[in-house]
This record gives C-alpha cells, sequence and structure tokens, in this order.
C-alpha cells in the first residue's frame, strides 16, 4: 500500500493500534504502550505520546481523543439529496451551505441527485423548517433520508505494517477498554451541566500530554476520577464511540469512497444490514428510507479504499455478498461517487448539547 505521508515502521504500529480502545486511566499512554510491547512493538509511555503529537502535528491525524456519537447526545442529524442543474450548481451550493445548520455537503456522481449534505439541529422538529427553507430560496426540492437502522459507523482505517496482522484487518488493533474505572451505565435521557462541559471539551480531542484525563478536569474544573468515571460511563452508554487516534484518511492514501445504495427487499433487510456491516472495508451501513420515483434505494453502505482498482473490488465484494440473499440486478444498486467537498464544518454538539442538558 502507498500513503500520502511516509510513515516509520513505529508510526504505522501506533495508527493501527488504537483507533479505539485506548485506556481511561490517569496516565493513560503507560498501560498502551506495554500492550504494543506485548504485541511485539518496542515503545515506551513517552514514545508512544511523542508518536502520537508528530502525527497530528503532521495532519496524518484529525485528532486524539473520543469519537462523540452526536446522535445519543440529542437532537437530530439526517441525509438530504437534491438536484443543482450545471447552470446554477454553485449558487445553490453557496444557497445550502449558507445554513448553519448544514454540516457536510458533497457533490456525487448521480444523473439527477447530485448535492448531498447533512442537517444537524438541536431540535429534530426543525430538520423540516430548515429543508423547506432550502427549497423556498433554491427553488429545488428536497428529499429527506433519515437514518432508520444503523447497522455500522466504523471509520477506521489501518495501514499496512506491524499490528495489522501483515493486511489482516481482524488482528488490527489493541483494546484496554477494560482499564479504567468501574462504571454502570445508567439511564439518562438529558445530560447535567457539567456532563455537557466534559463532552464540549473532549469533542475535539484529548490534550496530548501525559496526563490528558487530569487535564481536561482542570479544565472544566472537576475532579480526574470524575472524568475518568464519567468518560468510561459515556463509552459504555454509547454516547462515546471510541477513544482513541482518528487518522485523516486523506493522508493514509483512502482517496476513493463509494457510497454503494441498493433497493433491498424490505423483509431482507434485518439479515443482509449485519452481513454487510461484518465487511471490514464498510464504514458506514443504515437502512433509509425510498422516494417513490425518484430514489428506489433503501439501504446504504460506504466503502473506500486506496487507488479505483481497489475500491471497485471492494464494491463488488458487496454485491457478491448482496447476492446471496436475493438475485441482485443491474437496477438495484447504483454507487455514487464523492467528486468534491461542497462543505465540511462538522456536527454542532455544543447547540445539541445545549438543548439536551438540564437547568441549571
Amino acid at each position: 500500500m502507498t500513503t500520502d505521508v511516509d510513515l516509520t515502521e513505529r508510526e504505522r504500529a501506533v495508527v493501527n493500534a488504537f483507533q479505539g480502545g485506548f485506556p481511561v486511566t490517569e496516565r493513560p499512554f503507560e498501560p498502551a504502550a506495554a500492550a504494543m510491547r506485548d504485541r511485539g512493538v518496542d515503545i515506551t509511555a513517552d514514545g508512544l505520546l511523542e508518536t502520537i503529537r508528530e502525527l497530528d502535528e503532521r495532519g496524518v491525524l484529525s485528532r486524539f481523543g473520543p469519537l462523540v456519537n452526536a446522535q445519543e447526545i440529542g437532537g437530530a442529524a439526517t441525509l438530504v439529496a437534491m438536484h443543482a442543474p450545471e447552470d446554477r450548481f454553485d449558487e445553490i451550493v453557496e444557497q445550502v451551505n449558507a445554513h448553519r445548520e448544514v454540516a457536510h455537503n458533497y457533490e456525487r456522481e448521480h444523473p439527477h441527485l447530485n448535492v448531498w449534505f447533512v442537517v444537524s439541529v438541536a431540535d429534530g422538529d426543525r430538520v423540516e423548517e430548515v429543508l423547506a427553507a432550502i427549497e423556498a430560496e433554491t427553488g429545488q426540492e428536497t428529499y429527506n433520508l433519515p437514518k432508520q437502522r444503523e447497522f455500522r459507523v466504523e471509520a477506521k482505517f489501518y495501514v499496512d505494517g506491524p499490528l495489522d496482522g501483515d493486511g489482516d484487518v481482524e488482528r488490527a488493533g489493541i483494546d484496554c477498554t477494560e482499564l479504567g474505572p468501574d462504571v454502570t451505565p445508567v439511564d439518562s435521557e438529558t445530560l447535567s451541566p457539567a456532563e455537557r462541559d466534559l463532552l464540549l471539551e473532549v469533542q475535539n480531542g484529548l490534550p496530548l500530554t501525559k496526563t490528558p484525563y487530569a487535564d481536561v478536569a482542570d479544565a472544566i474544573g472537576r475532579e480526574t476520577e470524575w472524568v475518568l468515571e464519567t468518560i468510561k460511563r459515556f463509552e459504555r452508554e454509547g454516547k462515546i464511540r471510541r477513544i482513541g487516534v482518528v487518522p485523516n484518511h486523506y493522508a493514509l492514501g483512502y482517496t476513493e469512497n463509494g457510497m454503494t445504495v441498493w433497493n433491498v427487499p424490505d423483509d431482507r433487510v434485518a439479515e443482509v444490514g449485519p452481513e454487510i456491516a461484518a465487511l471490514p472495508f464498510v464504514t458506514h451501513c443504515y437502512e433509509r428510507p425510498r422516494h417513490e420515483e425518484v430514489w428506489p434505494y433503501n439501504f446504504f453502505a460506504m466503502t473506500h479504499g486506496r487507488s479505483e482498482d481497489e475500491s471497485r473490488r471492494r464494491i463488488e465484494q458487496v454485491r457478491e455478498r448482496m447476492d446471496d440473499y436475493w438475485d441482485v440486478t443491474a437496477d438495484d444498486w447504483d454507487t455514487l461517487h464523492s467528486t468534491q467537498i461542497l462543505k465540511k464544518t462538522g456536527i454542532r454538539l455544543d447547540e445539541r448539547a445545549d438543548a439536551n442538558t438540564e437547568a441549571e
């Protein structure tokens, strides 16, 4: 595999080791480095910290720390498709992107629906309001495609090298989630003000220091033990999907992505979903609604590749797995490759968290 950056063997090992499963302990780099040594990588706690710092500074990582699951924090997000005629494309994109509720926007290859964006709101009832405003401004119809079932959200990107089992993704990664405080999940639909402050403090990453959780505690005026217990509990409750390095997949050479869409028979979705989600190169996998006469597909599976050939092979593997469950025809699926990023500001977690926080 070739990447857009040169990585040392140690850097490759670190990227592969901790895209999740990073310890939630006061000095986490010590047990993390020990776990890497157990897997044959000669590295100290200081060496691991310095390697992650260097990867972050060079743009190989998007960030280091928790990956917050906005869906569990409050509010709502939805995927929306629309048509922007070629002669008005820039104008329409500018109008769409002007809405602060639009977090991501991509141009994708499709004969009609060529603009795909994500709307994120603190109040789920506002989705229709935002879409109505966009339709009024652009004169173009929007097609709301909210997630109905989630089968996988696991955007991990491994490189060839130590801890990947010579290309075996199933062996990649080290899991230290058993370390740290023993906590019990709680059934609460709202956040306390302190929990909100914690999530907002860590959403863009942890400090790259020997004691990142203690530094977070200092920043929000809480005890270190409370921060450790709360982050561990959030991980178990699903408010945090995982903790570790978050690679910049473009820097690692994953420049090709395909949003494959499928018209899966309704009575097969429940069994097809877990099977497609189990393919290691599928990073996102959902059931979404169809739109009669415009959008016949109800199943989305996102794949990533490091070349056009690799991307095509992976998409073909998805098709072959689908074919195990029903007779897939050419009319039953499509692949929408992204041609340009039109906007990427991320989910506004602060607004969604604020709206779901108990009054002080």
